[in-house]
């Protein structure tokens, strides 16, 4: 059969949707590459997940405006790429990113449940006053419920602490947690955003299973202790942010804008004369990436992240069924140490970036 001219039955009716347009053999290289995607094991879980996760962060509000259909179109172009992991959260829009989530993958919860992993996350409550931390035993309780109903379902694979409060202690929110896992409503506990001190403290109610920091070639504090600490004590960890919140997606210049409800018009990093050094940087990163491998800046700055021999998985999100492709390919680019090197010596002229916290979030 020549090619273009039809499918080979074996592949079903996603590949014939994956040609269609003038990217026919791009897009056959990637999804033939994502059909055979190996699997991790998530830390000291039992859960077997892709290295790339779907993640819903932009589905919630805080990113400006989407258009649903595509975003749901998004996430089950990831499922037929081989991800099966999908990561959301309560405070996403509370309610809203769940809701997109679960109706996107709403055949799979239906009828084969046991082939989704979804994580969500809890411990964030909106107020009069805006964005607020609160892990207390009653709002994890009630926030999962709320996540539970939005998502459609009656368990989550991995429910995670979203950010440390220091107002209610972690032996509290440990064993709130605990409860619900003898439920039944969840199978997995992790936590976000946690340093190792307070990733030990939590650990002394119930273990820590997983860790999700933020981590990408601009923001690389979790190097020093973090990342030691979860390979030691076997937590699973999946990491957000990679693509440094848009800046190593190679569409940014020195006249990029942010709507007013998008959290990035309103954070430093994106403006002035480090934004600027950094834009350089993403230039060369992306002439290494087209002219060494033949690929985008954000696969290969998907693929250094997974490259750190503690780091499971990489979180990264689309609004566009196209968008995912591209960062599920990501898990396929090995990176030599010569390759690496030249990634940091290009590194050596950035500028830290940091990142968003609830209490910098739109209201």
């Amino acid at each position: 059969m020549p090619f273009g001219s039809g499918v080979s039955p074996g592949f079903g009716p996603a590949v014939g949707r994956l040609l269609c347009g003038c990217h026919a053999y791009e897009r056959l290289k990637v999804f033939l590459a994502a059909s055979t995607e190996k699997r991790v094991r998530l830390g000291m879980t039992d859960l077997e997940v892709s290295p790339i996760a779907f993640g819903t962060w932009q589905l919630g509000g805080e990113w400006g405006e989407f258009d649903e259909p595509e975003a749901i179109a998004a996430i089950r172009q990831a499922q037929q790429l081989g991800v099966n992991l999908f990561d959301t959260a309560h405070g996403y829009g509370f309610g809203a990113s769940e809701r997109v989530l679960g109706k996107a993958l709403r055949g799979a919860i239906e009828h084969r449940r046991d082939e989704v992993v979804i994580a969500t996350k809890g411990g964030l409550r909106m107020t009069d006053d805006g964005l607020v931390r609160d892990s207390s035993p009653d709002w994890l309780r009630q926030g999962l419920d709320e996540s539970l109903e939005a998502l459609g379902v009656d368990h989550v694979d991995l429910f995670q602490v979203h950010w440390p409060d220091p107002k209610v202690s972690f032996a509290e929110s440990a064993g709130a947690l605990q409860g619900l896992v003898d439920d039944g409503k969840i199978h997995h506990v992790g936590v976000s955003n946690f340093d190792p001190a307070e990733i030990a403290e939590f650990a002394e109610t119930r273990p820590v299973e997983t860790l999700q920091p933020p981590y990408d070639l601009f923001r690389r504090g979790i190097e020093a202790e973090v990342l030691p600490f979860c390979e030691e004590h076997d937590i699973g960890v999946l990491v957000y942010g990679a693509l440094a919140h848009g800046l190593l997606t190679g569409a940014m210049d020195e006249n990029t804008t942010f709507a007013p409800d998008d959290w990035r018009s309103g954070a430093p990093f994106f403006k002035g004369e480090d934004f600027h050094r950094n834009l350089e940087v993403v230039r060369r990163l992306q002439s290494l990436a087209q002219n060494r491998f033949g690929v985008s800046v954000s696969r290969l700055a998907i693929a250094w992240t997974l490259a750190s021999p503690a780091v499971d998985v990489v979180i990264v999100g689309a609004r566009h069924p196209g968008h995912i492709e591209d960062s599920v390919a990501a898990a396929e680019l090995d990176l030599s140490e010569a390759d690496l090197e030249e990634i940091e010596r290009i590194m050596a002229d950035s500028v830290s970036m940091g990142g968003p916290h609830p209490e910098m979030m739109p209201e």
